[in-house]
């Protein structure tokens, strides 16, 4: 059990190791800041999507590896 655990473990953090990185970076500096206001003003509806699943695929990987962390901990220390 703890051996399945640890492996189910591995797979959710290279899970979200790529979620993160899949996503887009945010813009920084002055020319972020104009593009970023004209991206709002005209709308990014094409990439929100992708964005919007992105972000709460990140999520979710990151409350089923904080989990597995803590149940892996407690199967570790009890054995």
């Amino acid at each position: 059990m703890e051996i399945a655990l640890k492996i189910i473990l591995v797979i959710a953090s290279l899970g979200l190791i790529a979620a993160v990185l899949l996503q887009p970076g945010k813009s920084a500096g002055l020319s972020g800041a104009i593009s970023g206001g004209a991206e709002h003003l005209f709308g990014k509806q094409k990439a929100r999507g992708l964005e919007l699943f992105l972000s709460r695929l990140t999520m979710g990987l990151a409350a089923v590896f904080f989990i597995l962390s803590l149940v892996v901990a407690f199967f570790v220390k009890s054995a």
